[in-house]
């Protein structure tokens, strides 16, 4: 199908962009950054609050990928943040839908429920934590992927077209996804907001284009993650010493992810393939000497 990916230039959109072109579909791509894709059909280099670009781009496609907005909080200025995220997904699925896509696939965030990012010690109310889990946001960025959930409820009704909102957690490869395995190794406190989640980038990738290509209709909100945490530490212990009184809704052996991804799995048939506890995958190997588990691999 004809796919317009928003955010191509980003560290998920070139994975995305990869996936999708090996894939066989017709790719168009945006971004602020230069996008040097030679196999792409076209490629729109502006802002996404700006109607015409958005317009312009959409313009001939069956479904939208978008993974354009600032990632995270740490900008001067936070309303700023706030308005551009909220702005351009507002944008690009008020588009998607006057132009007749059928389906848009967001990349919403872990943040949507509070705890990454979270200014102050914060906990869940209980693991595994599920779609359903109540908000806690106290930060720009988790508010605007609350919003972004909502613009995709709402072009859902007014439109009708087929919306999902794929939590993600941190999603990394290579010496991006070595750090962070790092600073859990040095301190797994650093990461108790996160839950010690994460997503191999080409698993982040996979997901978007089953997305993409599975039946299904309606406007939907999953968890994405690995099936494992970050840390060397069994997750039931993470959670006693990090959030103690936490209640366990079920069991979690050995180093199981604590974010519920039953929802993800049910509608895309999606199960994550990379585990960094291996040393190796199919994107090559992921693992860090600095990190306690890569030297036992």
């Amino acid at each position: 199908m004809r796919v317009l990916v928003t955010g191509a230039a980003g560290h998920i959109g070139r994975h995305v962009t990869a996936d999708l072109l090996a894939a066989g579909h017709e790719l168009v791509l945006t971004d602020l950054l230069p996008v040097d894709e030679p196999d792409a059909l076209r490629v729109h280099i502006g802002d996404l609050r700006d109607p015409a670009l958005v317009r312009e781009a959409v313009a001939g496609t069956e479904a939208v990928v978008h993974l354009g907005a600032v990632p995270h909080p740490n900008v001067p200025d936070a309303s700023e943040l706030f308005a551009h995220n909220c702005l351009t997904a507002h944008r690009v699925f008020e588009e998607a839908g006057r132009a007749g896509v059928r389906r848009v696939v967001a990349a919403s965030s872990m943040a949507a429920v509070g705890l990454a990012w979270s200014p102050v010690p914060v906990s869940p109310e209980y693991v595994p934590l599920d779609e359903r889990h109540p908000g806690l946001v106290r930060d720009p960025y988790g508010l605007s992927k609350q919003v972004l959930e909502d613009v995709a409820r709402t072009a859902h009704r007014r439109y009708g077209l087929d919306a999902l909102c794929l939590r993600l957690p941190f999603t990394g490869s290579g010496e991006r996804l070595a750090g962070f395995l790092a600073a859990c190794a040095a301190d797994p406190a650093v990461q108790r907001h996160d839950l010690w989640g994460w997503l191999h980038t080409l698993d982040a990738a996979a997901v978007v284009r089953l997305a993409l290509e599975r039946d299904w209709r309606g406007c939907h909100v999953v968890n994405v993650s690995a099936a494992d945490t970050t840390s060397t530490v069994p997750s039931a212990d993470l959670m006693a010493r990090h959030h103690p009184g936490v209640p366990l809704h079920r069991d979690v052996p050995g180093h199981g992810a604590l974010f519920d991804t039953a929802a993800c799995t049910a509608l895309l048939g999606f199960v994550p393939r990379r585990t960094w506890r291996t040393g190796a995958d199919a994107g090559g190997s992921t693992h860090h000497p600095s990190h306690p588990a890569a030297r036992r691999a």
